[in-house]
């Protein structure tokens, strides 16, 4: 794998300079790779937003937000005050035309021959289109050598929209210039999948329909919607998660073999993935997908509210909380193996996993007094709480009597290094200053994603749940999502919760 570094001279222009996201995660992460040496050697963050402020307010901001949500916590003096140095401040409105002039003329007034240019657009979706051509009328990313756009999710609210932002990103920027991010695709142990898949020859050979049942991609949260009720109103947990996080965990746990560890063989083999995931009608939706919607309950010992009398959200409200999924890859290595997915809000724990259960013995050769069908066969890929593999099997209890047990065999990624991982932010922003689009989505593989689901989304929108809520806060979802997996004689495998979790 080629070795990057980025430029000696970047200018990060970060739209949205002035919102939460900036502040929580993006600028954290850039700090991060300031401590760890990993920011080009003249490095400048150039902040844009509406607001009327000035770069000390900005600064004061951020180091705030890096004091709250840094995993280092708060920066020392010293270093801070040399860090605040690299960040300046644009009063600007980017629905004007005119002024991403002036900020070409800024950009380009102190800037080397080689300097390079990284747009983020930590913005609502609704400007995405006039911060592009705003750029593209100014030039300033005309060359593809020295210019990148990162967007963020969400790409659109369906398959019409996104294509709708997409072309106006296609009509001012080459795909190779485009980075769309999604920051599960950062997580250590997500990257890890790959590792564990193709740098270990004992996996091959078991990796499909012949030796795993069905696969379980779980991402549960305790926390409601917290302050995005307005924005969960228009998502819901189907576009919020599991168009884009759990069907990139899906694409890499499914995919092929690349050629090689870069983003064309990479992206390549998720879209292979995508593209032979099998088609859900609008009849077959009740088959293939369940919602809920979280009614009051307990969470950690104290009383939660509703969805539905949660800030900024409609008492009568028809939006998921709770999303579930069957799919199939209808591939030589998949065919007939059902993928379930499911994501949600106010349930039992946090966790994210990914369970592959294989297959029974094909014959029980010990007596059923011995427990052999107390727990399957699986692998367990930890991302939260945790962060770890555990291999999941049957062994011989001590003493004469014949008594098989599950027990675990673990991997943490804690225990075996003793070294912190770094954020998700923190990788993908180094992979963009150093043009590494490998854990980044390509235009091809966002719109498969939205064409396997619409059905759902429209079935879901046309036909209102006449049931919710319909689970309890610090339950595991609703019934629907039990009968989803029960069809196939299945039910959900239990996470794999941490010591601390009952």
């Amino acid at each position: 794998m080629e070795v990057r570094i980025p430029n000696p001279d970047t200018r990060f222009v970060l739209f949205g300079a002035g919102g939460d996201l900036s502040r929580r995660l993006i600028v954290p992460a850039l700090f991060n790779l300031y401590l760890d040496g990993k920011l080009p050697e003249r490095f400048q963050l150039l902040g844009i937003d509406r607001l009327d402020s000035d770069a000390a307010a900005l600064v004061e901001n951020y180091r705030q937000g890096i004091a709250e949500h840094s995993r280092r916590g708060a920066a020392a003096a010293n270093v801070w005050t040399e860090f605040a140095k690299l960040i300046d401040y644009q009063r600007m409105d980017v629905t004007d035309p005119a002024a991403f002039t002036a900020l070409g003329q800024r950009l380009l007034a102190k800037a080397a021959l080689a300097t390079e240019r990284i747009f983020y657009m930590a913005t609502p979706p609704s400007l995405f289109a006039p911060i592009a051509r705003g750029l593209g009328a100014a030039g300033l990313a005309r060359d593809p050598a020295r210019s990148r756009v990162v967007v963020e999710k969400p790409l659109g609210h369906d398959l019409q929209s996104f294509r709708e932002i997409n072309a106006v990103l296609g009509e001012n920027f080459s795909e190779r210039q485009l980075y769309r991010i999604d920051h599960f695709l950062g997580k250590e142990t997500v990257q890890n999948i790959l590792a564990m898949r193709f740098a270990n020859p004992i996996f091959e050979p078991i990796w499909d329909r012949r030796y795993i049942d069905h696969v379980v991609i779980t991402v549960a949260e305790t926390l409601g919607v917290e302050h995005r009720g307005a924005f969960y109103e228009r998502a819901g947990a189907l576009r919020d998660m599991v168009q884009n996080h759990l069907m990139q965990l899906l694409c890499l746990v499914a995919m092929e073999p690349p050629v090689a560890y870069d983003a064309d063989n990479i992206r390549g083999r998720k879209l292979d993935v995508l593209s032979a995931l099998r088609p859900i009608t609008r009849e077959q939706v009740p088959q293939c997908a369940a919602r809920g919607q979280y009614a009051a309950g307990w969470i950690n010992g104290a009383r939660v509210p509703a969805y539905r009398h949660e800030p900024e959200v409609n008492p009568q409200s028809n939006t998921e909380t709770y999303a579930a999924v069957r799919l199939f890859v209808d591939n030589w290595r998949w065919q007939g193996v059902p993928f379930y997915m499911r994501t949600g809000k106010r349930l039992t724990a946090a966790v994210w996993e990914i369970s592959i259960r294989f297959r029974d013995v094909p014959h029980h050769a010990f007596p059923a007094s011995a427990g052999l069908d107390t727990q399957p066969v699986r692998l367990v890929i930890q991302m939260q709480p945790e962060q770890g593999i555990v291999l999941k099997f049957m062994a011989k209890e001590p003493g004469s009597t014949l008594r098989l047990r599950p027990v675990d065999m673990r991997f943490c990624y804690r225990e075996a290094f003793n070294m912190p991982s770094p954020d998700a932010y923190e990788t993908l922003l180094h992979d963009v200053m150093t043009g590494d689009a490998t854990l980044f989505m390509r235009a091809d593989q966002v719109e498969a994603a939205w064409r396997v689901l619409m059905p759902v989304l429209e079935a879901w929108a046309e036909n209102p749940a006449n049931d919710f809520p319909n689970y309890a806060a610090g339950a595991w979802g609703p019934e629907s999502a039990e009968a989803l997996v029960a069809q196939d004689g299945n039910s959900w495998l239990t996470p794999t919760l941490s010591p601390a979790v009952t």
